[in-house]
């Protein structure tokens, strides 16, 4: 089974960077300047942040159907990233180094099906839960601290 995972548009983000630290704030954002690396996996390209690099930390609703399933999670958006990531069966290395929990939805949005998998062994779990012919998208979140990571989509799949 053919996938493709894809990084969230930058063009809602970019604007965010231009606020000061008490706009952000008040926006329930925060700026960080990366420390660690890895640690501050950007939602755009997925990769995770160089140290030095400055990242937002702010909700974003990764699940906006409004079915019980509607969900809102921390992510982090990196200073300067322009292009969300778009690849077909290939997993970026900032999944690869996380335990992920993948979430299985219909079309109209409802939950049909989850797994936990660690990041190198995510192709066979993806497979599976895209056996079932019901299941339109799969989202991939960090297991650990529950954050949005990803969208996976069968390839020829509309994206939402």
């Amino acid at each position: 089974m053919d996938f493709r995972i894809t990084g969230l548009s930058p063009e809602p983000f970019l604007p965010l960077f231009s606020l000061s630290d008490a706009q952000l704030t008040a926006l329930g954002i925060q700026r960080h300047v990366v420390d660690q690396h890895p640690g501050f996996p950007d939602r755009i390209g997925l990769v995770d942040a160089d140290l030095g690099e400055t990242v937002l930390l702010l909700n974003h609703v990764c699940q906006p159907a409004a079915t019980p399933y509607r969900a809102s999670h921390a992510i982090f958006v990196r200073e300067g990233a322009t292009h969300a990531y778009d690849a077909v069966n290939q997993v970026p290395a900032s999944m690869r180094r996380r335990l992920l929990s993948l979430r299985a939805y219909s079309a109209d949005g409802m939950m049909l099906d989850a797994e936990v998998v660690d990041g190198n062994a995510v192709e066979d779990v993806i497979a599976q839960l895209f056996d079932n012919t019901d299941v339109s998208y799969i989202h991939a979140h960090n297991a650990k601290r529950g954050c949005y990571a990803a969208r996976i989509d069968r390839v020829g799949g509309s994206l939402v």
